[in-house]
């Protein structure tokens, strides 16, 4: 049996990737359509392993300092042969965001899953400001967060010797149809690309997997009305959490960062060769 432990935030809980849930027990099958849930790339990949035993200790809008306190000490009570750790984005949306403190979590964290012999995935995240598709004004803020949170991944993989998988410089991790409707996480096509990057990882490491997943989705993507129909509703909501903390913030950086000449080093925050691979 090979026990998988996923620690991370939203997008390993699968948001952006739903399916229909079995029926409840004693609940006949055909009966109405049934609930929704979420699936997501760590159940794919699960799919993927010999025997799997999937345990998923993510939280939804955690931070690494959630990871670190609460996830963490679940992780290695389960004493996992294999281990994720894909979480970031939030952190670079909080006004607090200070990546001493992430690399500090980072390396206890990660380091503690390698010292019970787990092989650790890892992950470089992709621009959030370019997901969402926000002026350059507040993009250019996100995409050095990024790029700091990436570097502190790097130094941890490289430390620890994690399968790290390379998702900023990704051509494919930038096609629009890799992305949900919130364009914070991924669509089933995206938690699809997660999961056979990391198949292929696992693989090459010598860890003895199944088929990897399919690169293409079983799920009809949403139609232009059902869109729409998740604006109108769930949608709204989103909008307005995000213009009463997501804006200010992103507002603030942007001011933070005119003050200090920060427009005049854009380039040092780039991704090298993503201009090549898109």
């Amino acid at each position: 049996m090979t026990t998988f432990v996923a620690l991370g935030d939203s997008i390993t809980l699968g948001i952006g990737d739903p399916i229909r849930l079995p029926p409840a027990p004693g609940v006949r099958p055909g009966r109405g359509k049934g609930k929704r849930g979420w699936r997501g790339w760590a159940a794919l990949l699960a799919d993927g392993l010999l025997e799997p035993d999937l345990r998923i200790v993510a939280g939804n809008g955690a931070c690494w300092a959630d990871l670190e306190r609460d996830q963490l000490p679940a992780a290695l009570q389960l004493r996992p042969e294999v281990a994720s750790v894909v979480i970031g984005v939030n952190d670079t949306l909080r006004p607090n965001f200070d990546p001493k403190r992430i690399a500090a979590s980072a390396a206890h964290s990660v380091g503690a899953l390698r010292a019970t012999g787990a092989h650790v995935l890892t992950m470089r995240l992709p621009d959030p400001g370019r997901m969402l598709g926000v002026p350059t004004v507040l993009a250019r803020p996100l995409a050095r967060r990024a790029h700091q949170l990436n570097q502190v991944m790097d130094e941890v993989a490289e430390r620890f010797g994690t399968l790290h998988f390379d998702a900023a410089r990704d051509a494919e991790a930038y096609d629009p149809r890799m992305w949900a409707i919130d364009r914070l996480h991924p669509s089933e096509r995206g938690h699809r690309l997660i999961a056979r990057r990391f198949h292929a990882l696992l693989a090459a490491a010598g860890l003895p997997v199944a088929e990897p997943p399919g690169a293409e989705p079983l799920s009809q993507p949403p139609t232009r009305a059902e869109q729409f129909a998740w604006m109108a509703t769930k949608g709204t909501a989103w909008v307005a959490r995000r213009s009463t903390d997501l804006v200010p913030n992103l507002l603030a950086m942007a001011l933070a960062e005119w003050r200090c000449g920060g427009s005049a080093d854009t380039a040092a925050v780039a991704e090298p060769d993503l201009a090549d691979a898109l």
